[in-house]
C-alpha cells in the first residue's frame, strides 16, 4: 500500500465513521464536528483519486469537501450572530 492508498483508506473511514455516528445519534448534521469529518474525509479521497487520475471521484468528493466548508461556515455565522 503507498501513502496515496493509505490516505484514500484514512478518507473512507472518515466517511464511513460520520455516517454511522450520525445514524447512532452520536452527531448531529448541523454540526461542526460531522461536517468537518466530511471535509477531511473529502480531502483524503480527493488527494487519493488525484494520485489515481480518477475524475469522477475526484469531482465527486470535492464538491462534497465544499459542501462541508459551506456548511460549517454558515454553523460558525450563525454562532456569530
Amino acid at each position: 500500500m503507498n501513502i496515496f492508498e493509505a490516505i484514500g483508506w484514512l478518507g473512507a473511514i472518515f466517511f464511513i465513521l460520520a455516517y454511522l455516528l450520525l445514524s447512532l445519534d452520536k452527531l448531529k448534521s448541523d454540526g461542526v464536528t460531522y461536517q468537518l469529518m466530511n471535509v477531511i474525509g473529502g480531502f483524503c479521497l480527493v488527494i487519493n483519486s488525484i494520485n489515481l487520475n480518477d475524475h469522477p471521484n475526484l469531482v465527486t468528493n470535492f464538491i462534497w469537501m465544499c459542501i462541508g466548508l459551506f456548511a460549517i461556515f454558515k454553523i460558525a455565522s450563525k454562532k456569530v450572530k
